[in-house]
């Protein structure tokens, strides 16, 4: 089971949700308390499970109703998704992925480890 992993920034605080492997595969926005980042968390364990998905990257795609993960490409045409919450906020991001299939594996990952423990970065 992954952890989500909390910790202070320079302009605030946010998480990390790490897989069972320790990689991160998804990461929230900056915000301004520690409450804040847990209602995110809490969003991540409640939207994830159930989320559609919406491959923007396909030609003529459906439009999935909220919470969905978007499939899209960055500038680098690399794919990353996008994991909305009922409201359409963005509520965690992941990384860029050279492959659609890695892409996939990682909102698979993220659904599984969806409820996951959650663990306080210590400070340095």
């Amino acid at each position: 089971m992954g952890k989500y992993l909390i910790k202070r920034t320079k302009t605030g605080i946010k998480f990390d949700l790490k897989a069972g492997n320790n990689e991160v595969i998804a990461t929230s926005e900056v915000y301004t308390t520690e409450r804040a980042c847990r209602n995110g968390i809490a969003s991540v364990q409640k939207n994830a499970p159930i989320a559609a998905i919406e491959n923007q990257t396909a030609e003529g795609y459906a439009t999935e109703k909220h919470p969905k993960f978007e499939i899209y490409t960055d500038k680098a045409g690399e794919f990353r998704f996008r994991l909305k919450a009922t409201n359409g906020q963005i509520i965690a991001v992941s990384e860029g992925y050279k492959a659609m299939s890695g892409c996939m594996n990682g909102i698979e990952s993220v659904k599984k480890n969806a409820g996951s423990e959650i663990v306080m970065q210590e400070e340095k």
